[in-house]
């Protein structure tokens, strides 16, 4: 299995068959939907084509998207900062385990315990994001509980609003993670197992890694 830092496009693919080897196909996605994808994996920050994220921003709206929904869809993308917290915390604390200078096993303090008890115990999302980066909520947690809580709160704030259905931010989120200038397996294996949970099909997941596929990024300043 491809790490996070090498995956290439194939890995990607072979890593969403494999997940969607037993899934009905479904339905494909609307024209909206995909517009929106279209939108997102371009004015990703691993893309940063604006000129084609304004282009998709237009055929969004011409599906009949409103504006809080292309702006959410830009929120929803820009939380992809996360995933140097995601990678570096863990693999830091791997560092200073193997010199001697961390030990996991020492009990959090009153302030990082009670951080944990509010954002992770119970959290559904907290425990599948475990599974796919394990070590890094308590890596985060242990270098710094101002971060730790800004992680979930920043995360939050795009799913705690109501302009676009649940089911597309899952979609946008598979999408960024699966651009050619980003190719993050934890978050597409995720993300799609996120996607399943919600009733989405075969079909519709694999347009997303399609329309993600395509975004190239822009040349130029």
């Amino acid at each position: 299995m491809a790490h996070a830092r090498d995956a290439s496009l194939g890995d990607l693919r072979d890593e969403a068959l494999a997940l969607l080897r037993d899934s009905p196909a479904g339905q494909p996605l609307d024209l909206r939907t995909a517009a929106l994808i279209g939108v997102a994996v371009r004015a990703s920050v691993t893309t940063f084509d604006i000129e084609g994220a304004c282009a998709f921003a237009e055929r969004a709206l011409d599906a009949g998207a409103t504006a809080d929904q292309v702006h959410e869809t830009l929120v929803l993308v820009s939380a992809i900062g996360v995933h140097t917290l995601h990678e570096g915390s863990r693999r830091l604390a791997e560092v200073l385990r193997e010199r001697g200078e961390l030990d996991v096993r020492v009990p959090l303090d009153g302030e990082r315990a009670a951080l944990w008890e509010r954002y992770f115990d119970g959290n559904p999302s907290s425990d599948r994001l475990e599974q796919e980066v394990p070590g890094f909520l308590d890596a985060l947690v242990r270098f710094s509980p101002d971060a730790f809580a800004a992680f979930f709160e920043y995360c939050a704030v795009p799913w705690r609003s109501r302009a676009l259905p649940v089911a597309a931010k899952e979609l946008i989120s598979l999408a960024v993670d699966a651009t050619p200038t980003h190719r993050y397996l934890p978050g597409v294996r995720l993300h799609i197992k996120n996607a399943l949970t919600l009733g989405i099909g075969r079909s519709a997941i694999l347009e997303t890694l399609d329309i993600a596929a395509a975004a190239k990024k822009r040349r130029g300043p």
